[in-house]
């Protein structure tokens, strides 16, 4: 089997879970790594073993060697660079979100199609076992059709820095970083519906930046289901973790994080059903990002695009402009 050979862009926190999941997949090769420090490249490097530090994604650019690229740098950077590796030929996984406004995920779409590139975007509860519990629960129609879902993306007593809070390099606050995660869960446990209107109340209430620390936003989609999304840092209570959910059903709930289900059984009878999962050690375990980057090598070889992919990828930054347009005028806003 050939090898595959990828390039990562970015050694930030989340590159480190990358690298890990990558290097656990046969015929896989990390032939470089970039970061804007050239010490902090190199430390990465000796850290994987990893050949090539650089500084430039010129260095990338030019290798035709490398046949996937995975992108971890601030929000910024996803739709220029994105564009760049696809145009050179090289397949591309970007962080989320796809990037920072929906005009820049039309242009990695118009690149990739153009190009004949394949692009996934790092959605990553979609890989997740208590997730995907719950989709098959729902799925299988034991809680009926699902009529509202309550999600949460928020950090308790603590918020990110650094080019997190820079609207320029993010493109947004809590709602970029972490609503992110709770839109697009919500969104795959009901089957990935459209989005046909958005409503929102987003500010800044913990710091001295340009950017949100603090949303809710409510989102209808085409299947009739209505998804309220939290969003927040330095809240000082969260009902959930990053991703959690709560589904309501006309047969019964489904809950993520913590993950069970309660199903109706008759008037004001219940019956609560709390599965046999592999205990968590982290919320955000390695397995899930072992996974996605399974799914992303499997699609290199066998050329079937991604999922999640462009689609999701725009559908959330669609969702996300629609909910600062939305807090700004007061007005729901139409997809």
């Amino acid at each position: 089997m050939k090898t595959i050979k990828i390039a990562l862009i970015g050694v930030g926190y989340i590159a480190d879970f990358h690298a890990r999941g990558l290097q656990t997949i046969p015929d896989i090769e990390i032939i470089c790594v970039v970061s804007k420090h050239i010490e902090s490249a190199k430390n990465f490097a000796a850290k994987y073993n990893i050949k090539e530090a650089y500084t430039d994604i010129s260095k990338v650019i030019e290798n035709d060697e490398i046949d996937g690229v995975i992108i971890s740098t601030p929000n910024q950077f996803h739709a220029p660079y994105a564009i760049s590796f696809i145009e050179s030929g090289k397949d591309v996984f970007l962080e989320k979100p796809m990037g920072i406004n929906p005009k820049e995920g039309h242009q990695i779409n118009a690149a990739a199609k153009a190009n004949d590139r394949l692009v996934m975007v790092g959605h990553m509860w979609r890989f997740d076992i208590d997730t995907n519990y719950i989709k098959n629960a729902i799925d299988e129609g034991k809680l009926g059709k699902i009529f509202k879902t309550k999600g949460y993306g928020i950090h308790e007593n603590w918020g990110p820095e650094g080019w997190f809070t820079n609207k320029k390099l993010a493109g947004g606050g809590a709602l970029a970083d972490m609503g992110v995660h709770a839109i697009d869960t919500a969104r795959y446990l009901l089957g990935d519906p459209k989005p046909i209107k958005v409503y929102a109340r987003i500010s800044t209430q913990f710091g001295d930046y340009d950017v949100d620390d603090t949303g809710i936003i409510v989102i209808t989609w085409d299947n009739g289901a209505e998804s309220i999304i939290e969003s927040g840092w330095w809240h000082p209570h969260m009902d959930g973790p990053e991703a959690s959910t709560g589904l309501f059903g006309t047969k019964g709930y489904a809950s993520l994080f913590p993950t069970k289900l309660k199903l109706t059984t008759g008037v004001e009878s219940s019956e609560e059903i709390i599965p046999n999962l592999p205990k968590r050690e982290d919320h955000c375990a390695q397995i899930i990002y072992t996974k996605q980057m399974e799914h992303f090598v499997d699609c290199i070889r066998t050329r079937i695009p991604p999922i999640p992919g462009i689609l999701e990828g725009q559908i959330v930054l669609d969702i996300v402009n629609a909910a600062y347009t939305s807090s700004v005028t007061g007005e729901a806003v139409n997809l």
